[in-house]
Order: C-alpha cells, then structure tokens, then sequence
C-alpha cells in the first residue's frame, strides 16, 4: 500500500499541495484547529458527511459514530474532517421529510465539490438522509462509503415487543374501533421508542439501509446492527479505515453503483418485504449516477419470495433480523437461488457473493428457507391502467391476499383535509367494499407527496372488525405501515392526472396480480372530466423554496427528483475563492 499510496493522486492538494498565496491561505485557516503539518503532505483528506441534529431523533446519535469513524481514518493515514448538511428527519419535519430531500441532496453535492476532500463517508439513518446523501454524492462521483446509524432496540410493551410506527399504525386503528382507551392507546408512547437509532421495523430507514448495503456502499452487516450494539461503534471503525484505501484504489461509486447493483437491490427489496418509498429514492439515485433504470425494471422483484419476517409484513423486528445473520444471509439464499447478480462489486473491493457466500443463518422463522417464505411473491406490483397511465405501487407483503383483486365504488377524498374533516363521520355513505380515494397529496399537490396514503379506516367500518379496504392515492405511506394500499399514482392529481378526474361513485378495479389499476368510465368521459378540470385549475405562487419545488420536482416514476439536478456533475476542481 505503502508504493499505491505515493502515486495517488489527491483532490486535496489542489488546496493544500502548492506553495503560493492560496495554499498558504488554506493551509493556515484549517491549522486554527490544530491540526499539525505534516496532516497537509500527501494524506488523502476524508470528509465526514454528517446528519445529526436533535430534531432527527433517529440521527441524535451520530457524534458518537463520527468520532468511531475518524478513529478509522487515522489510523488507515488519512485525515477526517466532519462538516453538517441538512438533517431532514422523518418524525418532526412537517409538511413531510420528502418535501426536503432534494435540498439535502444539493447541501450534500455541493458540500463534496466545494470543499478539498479525497472521499467521503455518509453518516445516515433517518429515511429520507440515507437518498439524500447518496443522491449528491452520486452526483459527484468520489470514492464513499455509507455508514449508517442502526435501528433501535426493541420496544417493550404489555410484555410483548413492538415495532416502531407499525405499533402507532396498529393501536390507533384498536381506539377508533373503541377496542381500547385513550389511556392505553398513550401507555404505548415511551414503550415503542427505547433507546437510540431508527425504526425497528422494516420501515423506510430499515429498507434504505438495506438498499445501501445491496447496492454494494457499504460494509456487510451495516444494515442491521442496533444503533446501541458497540459492533456500531466498530464497523464505523472500519469503514473510516476503508474509506482511505478506496482513495488510493480510485474506488468511485459510478464502480458500484451500476445496473446490476440496482437490480440486486430490486429483488433484495422483496426479500426482506422492504417500503415502497425504495421505488421512488433508487429512482432518484440511479438518476444521479446515470444509470437507466424504471418502473419495468421492478418486474425483477417478481417471483421473489419474501423470507424475511419482520413487521410490519411478519412477527419480528430489527434486532432480531441482525442476530439471525442480517442481510448477508439473505442474499446468501438469494444467491443460492438464482436471484443474486454475484459479481457485482462493493466498496470492500469484493464482490457482493464473495461477501456472503458463507453467510450463516442463525434462526430460520427469521430468515426464512426459499422454500417456506413468508409471502410467496415478495416483489413491488406496479399497475397501470387508465387511472395510473405512469404507473402506481402497492407491496404485497403487507397487502390482504383477498383485496389484491377487487371492484368496488369510490369514496373520494379531495385532499387530505377534507379526509380528515369526513372520515369520522357516522353518515360516512362507506363500508369495507368501498375504495378509498384520496387526492392531491402527490409531489406537487401536498407538496412534498407526505405519507399518507395508509388512510386510516373509517371507525364505522372499524367497529365492524374489518382491518383492511382498497385505498389509492398519489400519496406516499410510511413503511412501518401495512394494508392493501395503491401509492405513487402517476401523473399525480395536481398534474391533471387521471386520479384527478374520479367522483364519488365510480367503480374502481383493482387487479395486483395482473398488474392493472383502471376506472370503470370511458376514455372520452374521463376526457371530458379532464377538459373540466383545466379549465377551474389553480396554480399555486406561494415564493420560496415551495414554489421551487413545485415548479421543478418530477413525478414519482421519476424519482421525485428536481429536473435540474438529474445526472453527474463530476468532482471537477471549482475555481480558486480569492
């Protein structure tokens, strides 16, 4: 290593290299805090890319596993230097942590370019943080690793464990049925939420970072290990030491994040039942880096069972899907079975079947055997229709078998609002045949396409002991969230999609298995709906960021990314500052 480092080529010392005016200034602003000389000679500068904040209380953490991870770096001959970017974390940001995402991303791209760094760490956990971080540095194209911050312990409720989110999902739906008190509904609230780290489900933040460890940026086992287990403390070691060789390997994400990474990623999403938000956010990444991948390309996920039984789609949780083996014994069985691209290469400088063709696995009900899965066909539907002409998602894992082909007459919600203003209703014309519509809560309708679309049911229908209806909408839900849920209909109801055009009434057929979402009118009724509503449509001037937003973030086939920030823009040396 000692003759690769010597010929490596830094980034850094187009700062820190030259004897002149503008190294002198660089030089001597960063020595303020102490670090020494020799620190500027030649040794690849690692930039910590940092999402802790108090307010994102799944990240609150993360000083803890950035000094674990400078460790690394100093150890392996490089230099750590931390910086924040936008924290966009899911549980207190309003109108939604989507609405943000892209702006982290363009904190993040422009963080890297900007500044003298060699390669960069990701520190993530939070949903939205995890595409975010890899959207920018995808965008830019150094050597990176993921490091994300683990999921939380188990809660502890009435005996039993309960998941993070799905627990909130699951108790409030019991108290609208009036099957329990308000008090014992607020019992739960300390009970879920026990110790650092992300939601112990496989929520969005779960799948996320499964999804990281899939596509091969980061090191195996990230996934799983709870924020609290000190095996954090030391993969964040190691991945500060690994960071430092990929420098001199010239290790670029554009060499690990290719159309096989993104494919094994697809499939891996069925296997563990992952969220529906991974369609949109691999979208968005693959989009930075410049590979082609669509809505057709979840097709892949098809006949992938899912062997991971973890809620909200099973029994278990977080912790226990580490101790059983974690996601390298998941795509060990992938692997065994036909549905793993093995060669595709990871930021250990092995390929994804060298890292877990020996993979134990501790606890079968966990991981299940390919052959007794929890769902025999784990992957993403993608329907399309003439209610969804772009297509829309449901995940089946977490669906009612008997509600995955239905026909049924609309209830339609205009907006979010005027769900929750009508929903309580006793007069409510709704029963559990009905399909629940829910508009304008897309992209540019919310904005920010919040999560949502798991419409809680009606308490008349709840009373009755039904747990689950047909609901649609342009909306997104929370992964730890479960039923038989259309999302991500496309164009979304604010673009005049046909979403837009369904009145109360209207029969709406629901075929997952076939892969169909249609509306029971004909095209030129449905046209003339459409001419209608052009004509009464309102756009929205409310300045700022918002107004930004909805004028530049695409639609959800599309990752939801802005139009201008779609592609590589590469790591070019920006010009001198002064």
């Amino acid at each position: 290593m000692a003759n690769d480092q010597k010929k490596t080529k830094l980034r850094s010392a187009a700062w820190f290299g030259t004897n002149d005016k503008n190294g002198f200034m660089y030089r001597s602003w960063m020595k303020n805090q102490g670090i020494p000389e020799h620190h500027f000679q030649g040794k690849p500068v690692i930039g910590i890319c940092n999402t802790w904040s108090e307010l994102t209380p799944c990240n609150a953490h993360f000083r803890q596993i950035a000094e674990r991870v400078k460790n690394g770096i100093r150890e392996a001959g490089g230099v750590p230097v931390e910086f924040p970017v936008f924290s966009n974390g899911e549980s207190n940001l309003r109108p939604t942590a989507m609405f943000t995402r892209n702006l982290a991303a363009m904190d993040t791209e422009e963080a890297i370019r900007g500044n003298p760094l060699d390669g960069v760490v990701l520190l993530v956990g939070c949903d939205k943080t995890t595409p975010a971080l890899l959207m920018g540095a995808a965008s830019c194209d150094l050597p990176t690793i993921v490091v994300t911050g683990g999921p939380m312990l188990n809660g502890k409720h009435n005996g039993e464990d309960v998941g993070s989110g799905t627990l909130v999902w699951r108790m409030n739906e019991e108290y609208k049925a009036g099957n329990i008190s308000l008090h014992e509904f607020m019992s739960a609230e300390q009970s879920m939420s026990r110790s650092a780290g992300t939601c112990n489900t496989m929520g969005t933040a779960s799948t996320m970072a499964c999804m990281a460890e899939s596509l091969g940026t980061s090191l195996p086992h990230n996934a799983a290990i709870p924020a609290v287990d000190s095996r954090r403390y030391s993969l964040a070691h190691m991945s500060g030491m690994r960071i430092v060789d990929m420098v001199h390997e010239d290790l670029k994400l554009s060499k690990i994040l290719t159309k096989d990474a993104f494919l094994n990623a697809i499939r891996t999403n069925a296997a563990i039942g992952g969220s529906t938000n991974a369609v949109i956010h691999l979208k968005a990444i693959a989009g930075r880096i410049g590979v082609d991948l669509s809505l057709d390309d979840w097709e892949h996920g098809k006949g992938v069972p899912t062997i991971v039984n973890l809620q909200p789609s099973g029994q278990y949780l977080m912790e226990e899907f580490f101790y059983s083996g974690g996601l390298p014994a998941v795509h060990r069985r992938m692997g065994e079975n036909g549905v793993l691209t093995k060669d595709a290469l990871t930021v250990n400088g092995k390929t994804i079947w060298e890292n877990t063709q020996d993979a134990p696995c501790y606890n079968d009900d966990v991981i299940r055997t390919w052959d007794n899965p929890l769902r025999e066909n784990g992957g993403i539907c993608i329907l399309r229709g003439n209610l969804a002409p772009r297509g829309a998602v449901l995940k089946p894992s977490a669906a009612s078998p008997h509600l995955m082909k239905h026909r049924g007459k609309a209830v339609v919600f205009e907006n979010f609002d005027n769900y929750k203003e009508r929903i309580n209703d006793p007069e409510l014309d709704i029963d559990e045949n009905s399909v629940m519509v829910l508009k304008n809560c897309g992209p540019k309708g919310y904005p920010g396409m919040a999560e949502v679309g798991n419409m809680g049911l009606p308490p008349k229908v709840l009373k009755k002991g039904i747990k689950d209806m047909v609901r649609i909408s342009d909306a997104r839900m929370s992964g730890t969230a479960f039923g038989t849920v259309v999302l991500h209909v496309t164009p979304e109801a604010m673009e005049l999609g046909p979403l837009a055009a369904v009145q109360e009434g209207d029969y709406i057929e629901l075929d997952a298995y076939a892969g169909k979402l249609n509306i029971d009118i004909s095209e030129e009724e449905l046209a003339a709906r459409l001419e209608k509503l052009q004509a009464t449509r309102v756009i929205f001037k409310s300045g700022g960021y918002e107004e930004m937003y909805r004028e530049r973030v695409l639609q959800a086939d599309e990752g939801c990314d802005f139009d201008f920030l779609v592609g590589c823009r590469g790591a070019a040396v920006p010009k001198h500052s002064h």
